[in-house]
């Protein structure tokens, strides 16, 4: 059995290591070469992708959850969907969560992940109080928050160790709903001004038009919204939609991308509308549709996403829109967010500014395009997500990353590069 990437590329084949205990896994570390944790197949690139695997996500049981004060420890393969439908009905959520609740609690650690909410509350490491990690030679320690071993593993992209539990601090709700505020814009001017206008709610997000031209780049809906306080906490997911079969790749084209953009925009109220909404609407929309991934068709896609510093994020958002707009290359899931102050982890994707991620399918002159749009964001002093990427060169990743030598550094002195790489890490030189 191989493992694949949420972007199905690239393909290849792994031998895959699955441990039902701390000894168990101890035994088989010592015995294999290179490797790196796989947890729920979410990444979208080659960051857990190796000829070797460790895959978490069987290690899924909840250890302790402190019911009073919000506090749970759980096993590195328990997934956010299962925490929320432990906590919601009491009165608990995750106070960081990403556009996925379909994702590992380790590979949550592991991409240092963020959400609606990076602006008020940071990444997903601020809610981490502390976790288990088997090192190289198997010793299994406990880190916690400001230890370097804390600083390289959060957002370490699984190259420091296997994280084994973490002890999470949780979100106080009084609701599964959320009260969604929806503004409609014409631009990007408009767009920046909405975000700034609401920047004081905890949850932002836009969707944007990035096939839209001249004086319409970046016409967007930027949703924002806070919990409900109605005292509704009967929690349950609903069925999913399933994509049984990868679409065939002529299917997601420019007029296809054109006619969703133009349907999903016009359909929302011109201005600003409110309305009530479940949390699963609000935060994780594609996950009511099972294997999603496959409207992309066999060659699979990749998720772009970059993040500018606040300072040339319009002027940088503008070029990369009109080079995408004029490329024909559109994506119908183009998510715009406000992030803020950065965190100390070496490789940690946030810095405050704004973020765009893009869903490209593979195909001919895709890459070419994305290097043109590399270009920009490393002149505008950005950089891009290790957890989304499968293509960027070692010289723009490096430009991006001032702490990427501390982390080498850390990496070798505890014989971690030895035994923990992905073909990420290889490409990159991590």
């Amino acid at each position: 059995m191989s493992l694949q990437s949420w972007g199905m590329y690239p393909l290849v084949e792994n031998e895959v290591i699955k441990f039902s205990s701390e000894k168990e896994l101890q035994e088989k570390l010592d015995t294999a070469d290179e490797l790196v944790a796989y947890g729920n197949g979410r990444s979208y690139g080659d960051s857990a992708l190796a000829d070797t695997l460790v895959h978490t996500k069987p290690y899924d049981y909840f250890l302790d959850f402190d019911v009073t004060n919000g506090i749970l420890e759980v096993q590195a393969g328990v997934l956010l969907s299962e925490i929320l439908e432990g906590v919601v009905k009491h009165g608990w959520f995750l106070k960081i969560t990403p556009g996925t609740k379909l994702i590992t609690v380790g590979g949550a650690i592991a991409s240092d992940i963020h959400g609606k909410n990076h602006h008020i509350e940071g990444c997903f490491s601020e809610c981490v109080q502390e976790f288990t990690l088997m090192l190289a030679d198997g010793k299994i320690v406990t880190v916690k928050k400001d230890e370097e071993l804390f600083l390289a593993t959060c957002g370490g992209m699984g190259l420091t160790g296997v994280i084994l539990t973490a002890k999470l601090s949780l979100k106080k709700i009084n609701s599964q709903f959320i009260n969604q505020t929806t503004i409609k814009t014409r631009n990007l001017k408009e767009t920046f001004a909405a975000f700034e206008e609401y920047k004081h709610l905890p949850y932002s997000v836009a969707w944007v038009d990035c096939l839209a031209k001249d004086e319409n780049i970046g016409k967007s809906l930027l949703m924002v919204g806070e919990f409900a306080d109605d005292g509704d906490l009967r929690y349950k997911p609903k069925s999913k939609l399933n994509i049984p079969f990868n679409f065939p790749s002529f299917a997601l084209n420019t007029l296809s991308v054109k006619a969703f953009n133009w349907l999903y925009y016009w359909k929302s109220q011109d201005g600003v509308s409110k309305q009530r909404v479940h949390f699963d609407s609000f935060f994780y929309p594609l996950d009511s549709i099972r294997n999603w991934n496959r409207i992309y068709g066999k060659n699979g896609f990749t998720q772009y996403q970059f993040i500018l510093p606040k300072e040339s994020s319009f002027d940088g958002l503008e070029r990369i829109l009109d080079k995408i707009s004029q490329s024909g290359k559109g994506s119908f899931l183009a998510v715009l967010k406000l992030y803020g102050k950065k965190n100390e982890n070496y490789l940690s994707f946030p810095i405050e500014g704004y973020s765009l991620a893009l869903d490209f399918k593979i195909e001919k002159g895709l890459f070419e395009l994305l290097d043109e749009l590399d270009a920009i964001v490393v002149e505008c002093g950005g950089r891009i997500y290790l957890t989304k990427d499968v293509r960027v060169s070692k010289e723009t990743f490096e430009q991006g990353y001032e702490k990427i030598e501390t982390f080498r550094k850390f990496r070798k002195e505890n014989n971690m590069s030895e035994k923990f790489n992905s073909l990420q890490s290889k490409r990159l030189g991590l």
